[in-house]
């Protein structure tokens, strides 16, 4: 939910709207405030909820918005600076909770939860404490205005993000089910620039920015796939000494060459939607790409076929592989003056269905 964030303060900065984005960050404050209390008992409940689904008890046991906010303004900066500071903290406290205390996945996740804490401290000090003259000016009341456009933004936006990751989540819970199901979990668990251009009405700017980071994140991700095969049977020592977890890997090279290939594209074309405001119509794709085909051809090639967890993660591939080539040919059709268009009148920042549209008729849907 917090993309729609990353699009609404992404594009007023562009826009050079500057005090809209410290509004924004307030509202981003309610909504996700509130959507976190109600998400909260399926945290706490997670374990029971794992069990009750059929997972064995061993898996189901182990079963940032001013980020968002400062990244849309060039300052990433900052965020590597209070990462950097956090670290030594996290290092402490990692090495007190779990190696002192033997807390074990416990403490890792509390040491976690203090360097993250720590960071938020320190970055919400530099942007109300002056770090950020323009775009924050205080709390307002304009942060409870038009709120139904923000939350209609960000339900699209979680609805599009959850879509994704849950696609992950369900082929673990499929993966589970199979036989030796903790040696196939840990196998498979092994593998924005464009808001800114469009705000400014450089759509020339966004399509260059876009062409650049595809095709950078295509060498980067080509590299890394050649290094998993030459690797194909050391890859798996980096987080397992086990040998069956080892040799498992070792078969799924290829596919894992493959899915680093698409996770090198998918991210960026992603990232491009939620710059540029498309999230309800990715949520559809997703819908399309994961659950009609993903995870139907996964469940297919596994039981029927018996390829286990090699049919499972062929099935994640395919559904990634159609979602990646619909997002690269609705961005390769879409018409970026027309979008910069879109987005210039006063009221841009709630025009995400007009975005949407745009981009559906230049697709050719």
């Amino acid at each position: 939910m917090a993309s729609a964030l990353e699009t609404l303060a992404g594009q007023a900065f562009g826009a050079k709207q500057y005090a809209m984005l410290g509004i924004y960050l307030q509202r981003s404050w309610i909504v996700l405030l509130l959507s976190a209390a109600l998400l909260l008992p399926m945290y706490v409940f997670a374990a029971p909820l794992l069990a009750a689904m059929g997972q064995p008890a061993e898996v189901a046991g182990l079963a940032g918005q001013l980020g968002r906010f400062l990244q849309s303004q060039g300052k990433n900066w900052v965020m590597a600076a209070t990462a950097l500071a956090s670290f030594p903290v996290h290092v402490a406290t990692t090495w007190l909770l779990v190696v002192r205390f033997r807390f074990g996945v416990h403490g890792a996740a509390m040491a976690l939860n203090v360097s993250w804490g720590l960071s938020l401290v320190v970055q919400l000090a530099y942007v109300v404490g002056g770090g950020c003259p323009l775009t924050w000016t205080g709390f307002s009341r304009l942060a409870f205005a038009d709120l139904s456009g923000f939350i209609k933004l960000s339900l699209s936006s979680g609805v599009m993000v959850c879509l994704e990751n849950s696609y992950y989540k369900v082929l673990l819970l499929l993966t589970g089910h199979l036989k030796n199901s903790q040696l196939a979990v840990d196998a498979l668990s092994i593998w924005v620039r464009v808001s800114n251009e469009l705000g400014a009405g450089n759509g020339k700017g966004a399509r260059f920015a876009t062409i650049v980071s595809t095709a950078n994140s295509f060498l980067i991700g080509l590299f890394f796939s050649l290094l998993a095969l030459a690797f194909h049977d050391k890859i798996a020592l980096v987080v397992s000494s086990s040998k069956a977890v080892i040799d498992a890997v070792d078969n799924l090279c290829v596919l894992l060459a493959i899915s680093i290939l698409l996770n090198g594209v998918q991210p960026v074309l992603s990232g491009v939607a939620v710059g540029s405001g498309w999230q309800t119509l990715v949520a559809y794709i997703n819908v399309g790409s994961y659950y009609i085909i993903g995870v139907p051809v996964g469940l297919l090639l596994s039981w029927l076929f018996n390829l286990g967890v090699l049919g499972i993660w062929a099935g994640m591939i395919g559904g990634t592989a159609v979602q990646t080539i619909i997002l690269a040919y609705i961005t390769m059709r879409c018409d970026w003056d027309e979008e910069v268009i879109s987005l210039s009148g006063p009221q841009f920042y709630s025009q995400s269905v007009i975005i949407t549209l745009t981009c559906w008729n230049y697709a050719g849907f």
